[in-house]
């Protein structure tokens, strides 16, 4: 072979091994990186949510070139460890996810039943008020997640309102709050006009006022389970009888056992939670919704709707309300900003298609009308544009704050729990296993200054031993991180108590 060629070939060879042995290190180096962010993820580094340092920060932190830090991101993201968020980085999966709530069989399920939540409600009440108390069961957000400086300016202008302030305000409520509502109406699907809403005292007065106007003591009405303890309450006070629906933390509502439901029984009212169920933070599709509007219209069922955190959404659209689905279906809406501008205004409205004269005359005789001074400040703060500048601001924050309590509860809580994994609101619905009662944590929990809520105070029959609400909307501190860490240590021996 002549020299030159020899050279050439060899040359090539030589840089055929190079290359070889380039994509053999750059095979190696990718993979290392990902085993090792593996490892962190599955030691408690990095927790379920938490996001992980930017590509380039990556990069420079150990000397890898981007093409490393991104090969070993998308094979982590195609091992289901870590995802993408657009605009937004790579963050850490949740590795465990609570499944459907599982129900007994069709005839267990649909069987109306008394409701007896009242002494126990009234209980975790006067412990969530105590000062002292570190409170995570309660649904109230704390003050950094309210608009408190717009309530506070929007206080000092109603002074101009003297004459309405010493009067009666019109018992459907103030004329430029409505105006406000049914703007806001707009935003859910529904066209409403300022003459169809009336203001209450929150939203608790709304489903109260909706119950009166469509049963009578002794009627069967449909809930969510679990559902609010609240409505199950408001349900007792009235002498209803309910019958639960089994409701999946992703899916919301069981549409075929609530067909079968009313099918099977005189059901009057059916009471529904479509966006972020309070505690499971379901969200009904719009699929659901429409089907369900179908269902119980054909059947003549009202239904009553409680939107009261459809406004805490995390995605990019407020999900809509199953009262813009179908016109001529009998829906009530209720609203609040309890959950949103202050709980202490209780400022609710209601709108109705069918029974609005009905409403407006019991609203009359139950209390004439809701406080003008109320009524003018969350229609200021609305107006002024401050509420949804707030909202933008606070759905992150309640997101961030979802995520940062479920990282402690995987860490500290004992294997097998699982999580709700809410696209909205602010509450974690939190299934422990199967042997730990709930009552009794809340009760040991309380001994240790911790307030807690318990599954089965969600549930007309007592269902949900296991698992307990947490509140995300509590102001984040080292004695709320002990708290956590503390009702984590309790679970665990209550565990192996039981074991």
């Amino acid at each position: 072979m002549p020299i030159v060629k020899e050279h050439n070939w060899r040359c090539g060879v030589l840089m055929f091994d190079l290359k070889i042995k380039k994509d053999r290190r750059m095979t190696t180096l990718y993979q290392t990186v990902a085993s090792d962010l593996k490892r962190q993820i599955q030691n408690g580094t990095y927790m379920p949510g938490s996001k992980l340092p930017a590509i380039r920060e990556m990069s420079k932190r150990g000397n890898y070139s981007v093409a490393t830090i991104i090969a070993a991101y998308r094979l982590l993201e195609d091992e289901g460890y870590i995802h993408a968020k657009a605009k937004s980085g790579y963050f850490v999966k949740h590795r465990k996810e609570s499944g459907p709530i599982k129900p007994l069989d069709l005839k267990a399920v649909l069987k109306p039943q008394k409701v007896s939540v009242q002494h126990i409600a009234s209980a975790l009440s006067k412990a969530a008020a105590d000062p002292r108390i570190i409170k995570l069961g309660a649904a109230v957000p704390a003050h950094q997640y309210l608009p408190v400086r717009a309530v506070e300016r929007a206080l000092q202008k109603v002074g101009k309102y003297r004459n309405r302030l010493f009067n009666y305000e019109v018992y459907a409520g103030a004329p430029e709050l409505r105006y406000q509502l049914a703007r806001r109406m707009a935003d859910t699907g529904y066209i409403a006009s300022p003459d169809e809403i009336i203001v209450t005292n929150g939203c608790q007065e709304a489903l109260c006022l909706a119950l009166r106007v469509t049963t009578k003591p002794g009627d069967i009405v449909a809930v969510e389970s679990p559902t609010y303890f609240g409505l199950l309450q408001l349900i007792e006070s009235l002498g209803l009888r309910t019958i639960e629906i089994p409701t999946d933390q992703k899916e919301g509502i069981s549409l075929t056992y609530l067909s079968e439901a009313v099918r099977s029984f005189d059901v009057k009212a059916c009471v529904i939670i479509p966006n972020f169920n309070n505690p499971v933070g379901s969200l009904l599709s719009d699929d659901n919704k429409a089907q369900l509007s179908k269902i119980l219209s054909e059947k003549g069922v009202t239904i009553i709707e409680d939107d009261t955190y459809g406004d805490l959404y995390f995605g990019e659209n407020r999900p809509r309300s199953i009262m813009s689905f179908d016109s001529s279906a009998d829906v009530i809406y209720c609203g609040s900003f309890s959950k949103t501008i202050s709980p202490d205004l209780r400022i609710g409205w209601i709108v109705s298609k069918l029974s609005n004269e009905k409403l407006e005359h019991l609203k009359f005789m139950t209390n004439v009308s809701v406080s003008s001074i109320n009524q003018l400040v969350v229609s200021d703060v609305i107006q002024s544009g401050k509420y949804d500048r707030h909202l933008r601001k606070v759905r992150v924050e309640y997101e961030h704050a979802i995520q940062k309590m479920a990282e402690f509860i995987y860490r500290y809580f004992p294997e097998r729990t699982q999580i709700s994994q809410p696209k909205g609101g602010f509450v974690l619905w939190v299934e422990l296993p199967e042997n730990v009662s709930s009552a009794e944590l809340a009760r040991l929990a309380l001994d240790q200054g911790i307030s807690i809520t318990p599954g089965h105070i969600f549930s007309s029959s007592n269902k949900y031993h296991n698992c307990i609400r947490l509140s995300c909307a509590v102001q984040w501190t080292p004695q709320v991180e002990r708290a956590l860490i503390t009702l984590g240590s309790l679970a665990k021996a209550l565990t192996e108590k039981a074991a």
